[in-house]
């Protein structure tokens, strides 16, 4: 089952603004109408000319960078749009237990870590007790093995297995496909030193038995992931895991596929690598 059934976007901001001139209009046809005097067309030219001039003023003042003393409206505690926005960078060149490893000192390399960590925590293999092991031995700072181990072997106990359909060693009882994935919407790091770091990672969450008379048919659920994380042997290593629910958005309208579809989704589309 993924975190969220385990324990328990960003807008753009700013606006465009649009300054238009209204030019006098015309009295008459403009090949047939009246010659005006020539000192009142010069008058009138003279006076559109000076409009012209103080409405360009008036956009270059408007459009200039403001200096630090002046009043603030406010925005200047909104994200602008390189908060949220994938930075594009490669997050690992390698992996540890089948697991991505070998992140970047720095605070997007502690995101991807959280990332991949949570995703890696709310796969399907653990349910499996030799591979929850390795997991959990690969991501874990040498201090918490222990401690996280234990933790996981008994929320993953023999009884739970057997409450949510699934044979001793994790797997899916003959003619149905164990559905758990965790999949990472977004992260944000809500402290950071080259040495620790605290990461949100907002994730939606598959769970379910796919098959024919399954009683627990697959659903989504969506939670966000808080890791602790500390820098030990040249990568981020998780020290804590908790969670909470949501932020949920609103459910859609799509028609609900059938168990044989999400069996073969399940099988033919594979995981992903996460980068902040």
């Amino acid at each position: 089952m993924s975190l969220g059934d385990e324990r328990e976007a960003s807008g753009g901001y700013g606006g465009t603004g649009q300054t238009r001139t209204r030019l006098p209009e015309s009295t008459g046809d403009v090949y047939g109408g009246a010659r005006r005097g020539g000192r009142s067309s010069s008058r009138s030219l003279v006076t559109v000319v000076g409009v012209v001039v103080l409405l360009i003023a008036a956009i270059a003042f408007a459009n200039r960078g403001g200096d630090d003393s002046g009043p603030t409206s406010g925005d200047e505690n909104q994200p602008n749009s390189s908060t949220t926005a994938a930075s594009g960078a490669r997050p690992v060149e390698g992996k540890a237990g089948g697991i991505p490893a070998g992140f970047a000192q720095d605070e997007q390399g502690a995101q991807s870590a959280a990332a991949n960590y949570a995703a890696a925590l709310g796969s399907d293999g653990m349910f499996n007790a030799a591979r929850r092991h390795e997991i959990v031995q690969a991501i874990a700072d040498p201090t918490a093995v222990d401690r996280l181990q234990s933790g996981f072997d008994n929320d993953y106990s023999a009884d739970f297995l057997k409450r949510i359909g699934l044979n001793d060693d994790g797997s899916a009882p003959e003619g149905k496909t164990f559905v758990n994935r965790t999949l990472p919407a977004g992260t944000k790091a809500t402290s950071f030193s080259s040495s620790a770091a605290t990461v949100e990672v907002w994730c939606n969450g598959l769970f379910g038995l796919a098959g024919e008379d399954s009683t627990n048919p697959v659903t989504s659920s969506w939670f966000t992931v808080t890791m602790k994380l500390n820098w030990s042997g040249g990568d981020w290593k998780v020290l804590e895991s908790t969670q909470r629910t949501g932020p949920t958005p609103v459910t859609g309208d799509n028609p609900i596929s059938g168990s044989d579809e999400i069996s073969k989704a399940v099988q033919e589309f594979g995981g992903f690598t996460y980068a902040r």
